[in-house]
């Protein structure tokens, strides 16, 4: 199953996330099939969260599930545009 979640990048206690693409198998930090966003939570508040929105219908349509926190971000993203 292909799931839209986060790949976890950073230094130590300042983690950034990018919002992949990956078969839900495959390890958090492993190769993703597409990235189409970043997370970056210790950034100001307007700078926090990117994603391609053309990309996440896409692959939505095409049966790939989000995970909790990633729709929790996308509704989060939506709402600030």
């Amino acid at each position: 199953m292909v799931k839209i979640r986060l790949k976890r990048l950073g230094a130590k206690k300042r983690p950034y996330y990018r919002i992949v693409i990956m078969d839900s198998r495959t390890p958090r930090d492993g190769r993703a099939i597409e990235e189409i966003g970043f997370y970056h939570p210790v950034e100001a508040e307007d700078k926090q969260i990117r994603v391609d929105q053309e990309k996440v219908d896409m692959w939505i349509k095409n049966g790939a599930q989000p995970t909790k926190t990633v729709k929790k971000l996308l509704n989060r993203a939506k709402a600030a545009k």
